[in-house]
Formats: structure tokens, sequence, C-alpha cells
């Protein structure tokens, strides 16, 4: 693993760069972070988008409220954060509905059957409750701005780990449905009235179980969509090869501790396996490296003694008891020594993490949350090496 400790060169040469990892690690704040730190520091274009359904980016921006649309973060919000920017920073989070019923205006072969799509109540409950429309869709909307040529950079959060392998498979699982037996049957009675004469058992078992609108709307449905089959697959295509392009790299973030880790890395190995760049591994809420050395425990240890030898003059000089005074000696040398072993066993896991030529970048458990920019700056100055 490189020791670089920044993924500045990555904002820099990149065009994408996709933060993912376990969930509850910081993952939406570091996107938002490297943004905010490649607009304020790198110049360009910026965007950051969140496909994770959890509305914690807005939060993090200053901002009240995100959605589909993409919304500039004010100049002035920087500047009271003490920056200015040389580059502009945007954010967007990923409305599903909003983002099928635009892919089906602008992709439909005619208003007819945009209509039929839209007004069916079977599009209504794919787009708006099962969760592998939202993967598919995310997908599109990231090509959709990147194609659109408007950012030099788009920063994109996903959802935790095992579903950011759904985000990644699903352009490559609706190309495989268009092209499945599966569709082919449940558009073929409505194409055939042989296949429909054959089926016609089936369809009367279905009908007395899910109704006759059902099946209708199913048939409706796929009927409309297979106009737009070449596109969805095209596009689909299209995207699988901009995940896997030179000009997008993946950031892998994770805590040091160890289930997280572990997830972490079986990612990392992942997208590896995949073919797809992992440029740098973040860790967050990392423990200080002296808490490990073990010169340092030593002198924690000896300052414990002399001081409670001398305990009865401290204490009289603060106008406390010498006993108060070294029971709170004790449990500082005690809380240190627990907090070094779980420093120890950090650094262990770390040593074990291994990513090729990943670069690793280490940030510290800061002195207060973050929930603005300014929270957000200070975080992305240990991402980029400051």
């Amino acid at each position: 693993m490189s020791s670089t400790g920044s993924i500045e060169h990555l904002l820099g040469s990149r065009e994408i760069v996709i933060t993912c990892g376990p969930g509850g690690v910081g993952k939406t704040t570091t996107a938002a972070a490297a943004a905010a730190m490649a607009a304020a520091r790198l110049g360009g274009d910026v965007l950051v988008l969140t496909v994770d359904p959890a509305r914690r980016l807005a939060d993090a921006l200053g901002l009240k409220q995100l959605g589909n649309e993409v919304i500039e973060v004010s100049r002035s919000i920087f500047e009271e954060a003490g920056e200015r920017p040389i580059g502009t920073l945007s954010a967007a989070m990923l409305d599903t509905k909003q983002s099928w019923d635009d892919l089906i205006e602008a992709h439909a072969p005619d208003d007819e059957t945009r209509d039929r799509i839209l007004s069916n109540p079977l599009y209504r409950n794919i787009t708006e409750q099962f969760v592998q429309s939202h993967d598919y869709i995310a997908m599109e909307r990231l090509y959709e701005l990147h194609s659109s040529g408007k950012w030099d950079l788009i920063v994109v959060d996903t959802p935790p780990t095992r579903n950011a392998l759904d985000f990644l498979d699903a352009p490559s699982r609706l190309a495989d449905f268009f092209s499945s037996r599966l569709l082919r049957w449940l558009i073929a009675p409505a194409r055939s009235s042989f296949v429909g004469f054959a089926s016609k058992p089936f369809t009367q078992v279905a009908d007395r179980i899910l109704g006759t609108q059902f099946l209708a709307d199913i048939t409706e449905f796929f009927l409309s969509l297979q106009s737009m089959y070449d596109g969805f697959v095209e596009r689909a295509e299209s995207v699988s090869r901009l995940l896997a392009d030179e000009r997008t790299s993946f950031v892998v973030v994770s805590s040091s501790e160890t289930v997280p880790l572990r997830e972490a890395e079986f990612f990392a190995e992942e997208l590896g396996r995949r073919g797809l760049d992992v440029g740098a591994v973040v860790l967050n809420k990392v423990l200080p490296g002296s808490l490990s050395d073990p010169a340092v425990a030593a002198a924690a240890r000896t300052l414990a003694k002399r001081t409670s030898a001398q305990s009865a003059s401290i204490a009289q000089k603060l106008g406390v008891e010498p006993a108060l005074l070294e029971r709170v000696l004790e449990t500082v040398v005690e809380s240190y020594d627990d907090y070094a072993v779980v420093a120890r066993r950090e650094e262990a896991s770390r040593e074990r993490f291994a990513t090729g030529d990943a670069s690793l970048v280490t940030v510290p458990q800061l002195r207060r949350d973050v929930h603005d920019l300014g929270g957000l700056l200070e975080l992305g100055s240990y991402l980029v090496g400051d």
C-alpha cells in the first residue's frame, strides 16, 4: 500500500471519484469533505452527489434541503468558514421517482408511449418502492450528469458496502432482464394469439389470484418499456464502461475497527476483481500513533508516579483532597492503558489491510462533530495531506 497519505492526486486527475464502504464510518461526510476541498483548493466546477437514501449531505453542507436538482453552495458559506474558493461546489441527492420520470420523458419514442408508462400503476410501484430501481436510476443519473460536461469532478457517495455492490451491478442486471426469457414470456400473450391460447390456463388462474387488471397492467407496462430496450441496454453498457474508465476511481472509506475494516477490505478486493480502480483507502477516527508507542506509555506511568508522590503539595495548591487527586491520576493512567490497547489492535489491523497501490489516508478523531462547511474543510485538509 502506498503511504502518500493523500487523495489530492485523485481529486486533481479524475472526473469521477466514488466513495464506498461500510455504514457508520463517515462515508457521506468524507465525500462532501473531498468535494469541498477540491472546489476550495484545486478549482474547477465540482459536484457531490449522494445516492444514499439517508439525508445527511444537506446538513453537512449547511443546506436546508437537497433533492434531484443540483444546488450550488454559496461562496459566502465558504467565506464564513474562512476559505476563498477558487472553484465552485454544487450538490444533489438522488430522487428516485423524479429521475425515472425524467428518463422516460427523455427516451420514450413518442408522447403516447411516454404517457402510457408514466400512468401505469406498475410503473409507479416499481419506481417508488423497489430497491433495485433505485440502484439502476442512480447509475443513470451519474451517467447523465457526467455526460453533460458541466462538471470537472463528480464525487459520489454510495449506500453502505453490500448495497453498493447492487449499485455497481444494476446496469448489467437491467440489460440481462431486457434480454431474458421472463420478459419475453410476460409480453408474448399480447403478441401472439397462439401463445395467448396456450397460456390461457395459467392466465385464468393468475386472474383469480392477482386480478385481470393487474395482469393487464404488467403486459401493457412491459410492452411499452420494450420500445426503449435498445436505449436502456446501450446506456447500461455505457455506464459500465464509465465505471471501469481511467477517469473514474474508487475511495474505500472505513474506520480502524475490526468489523468495518474487514468489510472495507472485502469491498476493495471485489472492486479489484471487477477491474475497477481503487485509488485510496480512507480510515476515519484513527487514534494517535503515540498511544501505541512503548516509550510514551512508560513516560505516562513515570509522570503519574512522580505526581502521586507529590500529591499532597499539588492537592494543597489545587484546593482538593490528596486522595481525590490520586484517584484522578489512577483513572487517567487506566484510561491511557485502555486506549493504548485499542490503538495497538487498530494499528495491527491496518497493517494487514492490503489494497495494492492505493494510498492509505488516516484521519484522526476530530475535536468536534462535522456539521458545517468549516468542519468539512478541516476534514478535507487531512484527506489532501495538509
